[in-house]
């Protein structure tokens, strides 16, 4: 028994050169590379990077790193971010480890570094959606504006998004292959997985969940289609197959033991910090699943909020995804694509129940997405005679320009929908509306120039070219110009680059007075993270949180501290005006401003 959709998973042949594509996977792992590599250092860390950092400094200076199940994630981040600095004090000593280890283009590195091989292994599916489907897919998470920005933050969803990718990748080679060797990577990268983030309660069950509703349905349509009915061998029998080309039952439960033990002893190895924390380190990452369980309140959006933050500025992968989705469910050819499918949006729904919700929680979508993306993108490039997939998309798209910007719910104060509000005014909607003519035009075109679509995939090039356009701005806007605007998706609460202008400040009188790192900072305000990561080299700096006695140089409040620091430091310090606002303060992130005090004997 053969049946390619069990095995080969694609009916795709061999759709461009072997060169070309090489080529041009190359050309894609280049290009994503290059958007996040540029600039690293540009955007200033967020409070979260900031405590990250805190931990890699205490781990590579001191040699220290315990687990904190209270309110921090898994260790790899660390391990793996603290190789560089090591192998710079390697050969460089101590001070060179400190100085040029641990720098902010440095730490981010890493997060680079796993987004890209995030794109890498969406090429390795080439089998699975086709070659075109396949660069399609790196394609698109190599220009994804929230992959890009999320892969030049210095947080763990980037490498938990590689290591759940990278299961689903060694599972298939060792499915396909029955090398062992394919089976241990694929506990390894669970391992890593569930010892990065505690999310991986989530993640985990929706890919066992979605693999096993996969089979369920193939099982089903099968029945169901006439064109398996000759077809008679059992569901045992095709397990059988399986199984004896594995290499037989005991070969298969040997490997199965060694992968669960290395699994067992990668997890351990990381949570106890090396066997420094043990048993203590073990427990704790059991725990956190408890104590993560109580904090669902926190960072409370509604239900829709994902699918809104995907909407505002992922919509071409929204689109493409859920069009893929529908289609390999309609048509039933490709199994993987409808595991990805499932993957993709069981993900969203899983985490849309959770009132917690944050915006870098949706890489765990964007991948899946893209996957699923990409098979529909290899059928708009293979099935060039067939309307129903572009004008599928022209649907989808006219619906995304008109939702919000025509067409938008209206709420109560109770967050009930009370109404809809309706919009055409074309002075400020005339780019939408614009947009939804042109859409409308093609898809006349579409349905009256069928016959001249076999020579060529224009439907597959046009929807090429919107979303990379579209895509590229978005990125660009987004992680070069106004990668610290609250009013963008994927940027929360985040340190305003004015704060870099304080620490500019602060560096160039600790210069001027030839104090250097020595100079003394008390810091009183209440909310000072990332400072802690941009004064690590710094030797006096106290964090107080609130006002204090002291006597040092240079003194960092908040403007909700106004009065309390004049009364307090007033008659020996004075306020350095940002030149920034009327106010003369120092925006840090949305709701805190810090002000800077210099006491008078000090040079400025």
């Amino acid at each position: 028994m053969n049946n390619t959709r069990d095995i080969d998973l694609t009916a795709s042949g061999a759709e461009i050169s072997e060169r070309a594509w090489r080529l041009s996977a190359l050309a894609i792992l280049l290009f994503g590379a290059f958007l996040r590599l540029v600039k690293l250092s540009l955007v200033p860390l967020h409070h979260d990077e900031g405590v990250n950092g805190n931990f890699l400094v205490t781990l590579v200076r001191e040699g220290k790193y315990f687990y904190d199940p209270q309110n921090y994630h898994g260790p790899t981040l660390y391990y793996f971010s603290a190789i560089i600095p090591w192998i710079v004090r390697f050969f460089g000593g101590k001070a060179a480890g400190d100085t040029y280890g641990l720098t902010t283009f440095n730490i981010r590195l890493v997060t680079v570094a796993f987004g890209v091989a995030t794109i890498w292994l969406a090429l390795l599916l080439r089998k699975r959606i086709g070659e075109i489907g396949a660069l399609s897919a790196a394609a698109l998470i190599a220009i994804s504006p929230g992959a890009v920005y999320l892969s030049r933050y210095f947080i763990h969803e980037s490498l938990f998004v590689f290591f759940t990718l990278g299961i689903v990748v060694a599972a298939l080679k060792y499915y396909d292959t029955g090398r062992s060797v394919y089976l241990i990577l694929a506990s390894i990268s669970t391992a890593l997985m569930v010892a990065t983030k505690e999310t991986w309660i989530m993640n985990g069950p929706v890919l066992l969940i979605a693999l096993v509703t996969t089979s369920i349905y193939f099982r089903l349509r099968d029945k169901l289609d006439r064109r398996h009915a000759d077809d008679h061998s059992s569901f045992r029998e095709r397990l059988q197959t399986t199984i004896d080309r594995l290499g037989g039952p005991v070969h298969i439960t040997t490997i199965a033991l060694v992968a669960f033990a290395i699994f067992i002893l990668v997890a351990v190895f990381f949570y106890s910090s090396f066997f420094t924390n043990y048993p203590k380190g073990v427990a704790d990452g059991l725990k956190t699943l408890s104590l993560w369980r109580q904090r669902t309140h926190e960072h409370e959006h509604p239900f829709l909020q994902y699918f809104e933050w995907l909407r505002q500025i992922e919509a071409p992968l929204l689109l493409l995804g859920a069009a893929g989705a529908v289609m390999t469910v309609w048509r039933c050819d490709n199994r993987f694509a409808v595991f990805s499918a499932q993957w993709a949006f069981g993900l969203l729904l899983a985490y849309s129940l959770v009132g917690y919700k944050t915006p870098w929680i949706s890489l765990n979508f964007i991948v899946p997405l893209a996957l699923i993306s990409g098979y529909a993108l290899d059928q708009l490039y293979r099935r060039r005679e067939e309307p129903w997939l572009p004008l599928a998309l022209i649907g989808g798209a006219i619906a995304l320009l008109v939702f919000r910007h025509m067409i938008s719910p209206k709420y109560g104060d109770a967050g009930q929908l009370t109404g809809i509000a309706w919009d055409f005014d074309f002075s400020r909607n005339g780019i939408y509306i614009v947009g939804v003519l042109l859409l409308a035009a093609y898809a006349g075109y579409v349905l009256y120039s069928r016959s001249d679509m076999r020579k060529t995939s224009l439907h597959f090039y046009l929807t090429m070219a919107i979303v990379v356009g579209l895509g590229s701005y978005q990125l660009y806007q987004l992680n070069f110009v106004h990668y610290d605007d609250d009013q963008l998706p994927y940027v929360y609460a985040h340190t305003k680059r004015q704060m870099l202008t304080m620490l500019d400040e602060i560096d160039r009188i600790a210069q001027k007075n030839d104090t250097g790192t020595d100079t003394g900072i008390a810091i009183v305000s209440p909310d000072y993270w990332p400072a802690p990561w941009y004064f690590r080299d710094y030797k006096k700096v106290g964090y107080y949180g609130n006002i204090v006695p002291t006597n040092e140089p240079i003194i960092i409040g908040s403007m909700a501290q106004e009065d309390q620091l004049k009364t307090n430091y007033g008659d020996r310090y004075d306020r350095l005006n940002s030149g920034l606002d009327e106010n003369g303060d120092y925006p840090m992130r949305p709701g805190v401003d810090l002000l800077l005090y210099v006491r008078r004997d000090v040079k400025r």
